[in-house]
């Protein structure tokens, strides 16, 4: 088996549009909730979102193949290659044929259909745009990544609602450890804020209405929370086998050591509130790793902001860890971002690469009243420093599909 090692990260996301800005306001807590802009919301009961501001597409892809895009793979186009210029790799001749992209998205092109759909009904077939289904299907993110890398390896999208990201980056761990790619790009995207995306998770009534106070609304594992806030963006990691890594002098940030999934088996939306099957997600993460429990002192949480999740999400930690579940330092980075659905598990995944990279702990914001029922370390004072060995990123979606990626430190 190969060893697998992060060589860099990206994002971008609500509150920055690359890696570096985007952890300088998680550490320094602010919010990038603000009132939608991208459509009227006015007749919509929640009318914040977690947008990606400032966005140029056209400072990464050509003006012309800019219009055959959605934006959630603009965000995966340019998050690749922020990834490429910063980690210096160089995917020529045959190092393409062992380069693969796998990115996870939940949703896929909701704005095109929607305004494609109006179009139909108005105008009739014939003015359809030709490039409609090559533009919404989910997996062009991965393949314009590949087209504008030259990554010519395993080339997936995963779609395991807001777990898609988790899998993605599981998955692409476990190509380059069975030695089928020797890189991998790998993450999530979404971009789904939009009329019939804000009013399908306004039926579920799983949106925050808190829309007086965007930056107060997400507020995972606080009494006071009322559902998530949805956000858009993009996080990728750059993965390779460590003898990749080293024969090229890449500067490596950490190593995957374990991924794990499972499944509640129980709903379609709901988790059991035992948490089982999250749990089972987070130990076979562990099981992969080799390590005991106890060693994992950074957990980046599912976090949503979300009555159930969150409660269950706790039950899950004490049930993994036991007494060490006190112990453990815990971050919703859904706090600051909102929750980004399939790119979730990149952006937050990249997080916790940062947080071993920089012994910075990231903080929960909002979290000032605390569920008497979500009682363990959260972060809520804010970020600290600490020289996490051992971090798990948690993902669990729609369809009761959960996914954990476990990194640590890397040591050669």
């Amino acid at each position: 088996m190969k060893r697998v090692v992060v060589t860099g990260v990206s994002a971008i996301s609500p509150i920055g549009n690359d890696i570096d800005t985007s952890w300088k306001n998680l550490l320094e807590g602010k919010s990038g909730i603000v009132p939608v802009s991208q459509f009227d919301a006015t007749e919509y009961k929640s009318r914040i979102a977690g947008e990606v501001k400032d966005f140029d597409p056209k400072e990464y892809i050509p003006a012309k193949q800019v219009k055959r895009m959605e934006r959630f793979t603009q965000f995966a186009v340019a998050t690749a290659q922020q990834l490429v210029e910063q980690t210096g790799i160089k995917l020529e001749g045959d190092e393409c044929k062992r380069a693969g992209v796998n990115i996870g998205v939940g949703l896929g092109g909701l704005e095109t259909i929607e305004g494609q759909h109006d179009k139909l009904m108005k105008s009739g077939p014939k003015k359809i745009t030709p490039f409609f289904i090559p533009i919404i299907i989910a997996n062009m993110a991965a393949g314009q990544v590949s087209i504008f890398t030259g990554a010519r390896g395993p080339n997936l999208c995963i779609s395991t609602a807001c777990a898609s990201g988790t899998h993605a980056i599981g998955t692409a761990y476990t190509d380059i450890k069975l030695d089928r790619a020797d890189v991998m790009i790998c993450g999530g995207a979404e971009s789904t804020v939009t009329p019939l995306g804000f009013a399908g998770f306004t039926a579920l009534k799983a949106l925050s209405t808190r829309n007086e106070d965007p930056t107060k609304a997400s507020r995972p594992f606080d009494n006071g929370r009322d559902g998530f806030v949805m956000g858009e963006g993009c996080g990728l990691l750059l993965l390779e086998s460590l003898d990749h890594a080293q024969k090229r002098g890449a500067k490596i940030l950490a190593e995957v050591v374990g991924f794990g999934a499972s499944s509640d088996a129980f709903h379609m939306t709901a988790p059991p509130e035992d948490g089982s099957g999250m749990a089972l997600a987070m130990e076979n993460a562990i099981r992969e790793a080799g390590i005991p429990a106890n060693a994992v002192d950074h957990i980046n949480a599912h976090g949503t902001s979300t009555k159930l999740n969150d409660f269950c999400e706790t039950t899950a930690i004490k049930s993994v860890f036991g007494e060490h579940a006190k112990e453990i330092a815990i971050a919703a980075n859904k706090s600051q971002i909102g929750h980004l659905l399939g790119a979730a598990g990149g952006v937050e995944a990249a997080f916790s690469v940062k947080t071993l990279e920089t012994g910075i702990i990231p903080g929960t914001i909002n979290l000032t009243d605390p569920d008497p029922d979500c009682d363990l370390d959260y972060c809520k004072e804010g970020p600290r420093e600490k020289q996490a060995e051992y971090a798990l990123s948690n993902s669990f979606g729609f369809g009761g599909t959960n996914a954990c990626i476990l990194f640590k430190k890397f040591e050669n």
